[in-house]
């Protein structure tokens, strides 16, 4: 039987199948097909399915579907090897907090980075207005107009109020929603589908971060065309499968300038006549470049 992958508690799957949940595992050989992915099935993923003769009501993944796309990051437990996010999305969302937890703008864009990777749209929602003073309202208007000019939806809510302007971000899509722990992504997922009862926590007021209530990823439908993947808080988040060379591509405001430098293997930092330093502080935003940078230096380990 052909089903979809709708929670991953790292051993076992639930796999929807008209309607109904069975628990499956992973037949061991893809174990060992792919030794760099910690995780080889994503709550997304098509798989086929059959009963495991040995033990009632328990189920065999015998085969996974080709993806269409899939978010990953580098496993934080495991070093050169990745860890799946999600497959088969039409968009990601990241839930940022600029307090409580506060969400770095170097986290933003290695989060928009990695949809960029498969071409995914992004979805950008502040989170938690109400805790905001003149400072984090400043700080979010720069971050919305640097953000909006170059192609991507931004919100300012707080999940504590209605929520219902998010709706239609939603609708007739499957959403990853990502962020650190603590940001509301539970709270949004409860909002939107009140059957879900996803756990949620305070904030720690003492370290300004997170407490982990969603520990593993898992699937929910919002209604029959739309659902949503609430995944784990991520602390950082590592690129993987991304060269340094390739990089820029995938920033959208500097992907317009490939091919004008002089050197056609440019990666835009010490090199003489570079159309995107040029650029930087006009058409492409001093913090955006600030993070290309940062993440090539830190992944490419040159400083």
């Amino acid at each position: 039987m052909t089903g979809l992958v709708i929670k991953s508690t790292g051993l076992w799957y639930d796999v929807l199948v008209d309607e109904q949940v069975h628990p499956a595992r992973l037949r061991g050989k893809f174990k060992l097909e792919d030794k760099k992915i910690t995780n080889p099935i994503a709550v997304g993923d098509e798989v086929e399915i059959e009963a495991n003769e040995q033990v009632e009501n328990e189920w065999v993944i015998t085969e996974i579907k080709p993806r269409r796309n899939y978010i990953i990051r580098q496993s934080p437990r495991k070093k050169g090897h990745s860890h799946l996010l999600a497959s088969n999305v039409d968009q990601g969302v990241l839930i940022v907090t600029l307090k409580m937890p506060r969400t770095s703008v170097g986290f933003i864009d290695r989060f928009l980075v990695t949809l960029e990777a498969f071409r995914i749209p992004g979805v950008i929602i502040f989170n938690k207005k109400d805790l905001y003073k003149t400072k984090e309202f400043t700080l979010f208007e720069e971050l919305r107009e640097q953000y909006e000019a170059i192609g991507y939806t931004v919100f300012l809510t707080s999940f504590l109020e209605d929520v219902s302007i998010l709706k239609p971000v939603f609708e007739g899509k499957r959403s990853l929603i990502s962020g650190h722990s603590g940001s509301g992504k539970s709270t949004l997922v409860n909002k939107l589908i009140p059957d879900a009862n996803q756990e949620v926590q305070e904030v720690s007021t003492f370290a300004n971060k997170g407490v982990h209530t969603t520990t593993f990823a898992e699937l929910f439908q919002v209604d029959e065309h739309s659902s949503v993947i609430d995944s784990p808080g991520i602390k950082e988040l590592g690129l993987a499968e991304i060269e340094s060379d390739e990089l820029s591509h995938y920033f959208p405001e500097m992907r317009k300038y490939l091919g004008q430098c002089k050197f056609h293997n440019c990666q835009h930092y010490e090199e003489p006549g570079c159309a995107v330093k040029a650029a930087v502080g006009n058409d492409i935003a001093e913090r955006r470049f600030e993070s290309y940078l940062g993440i090539l230096f830190q992944d490419d380990n040159r400083a």
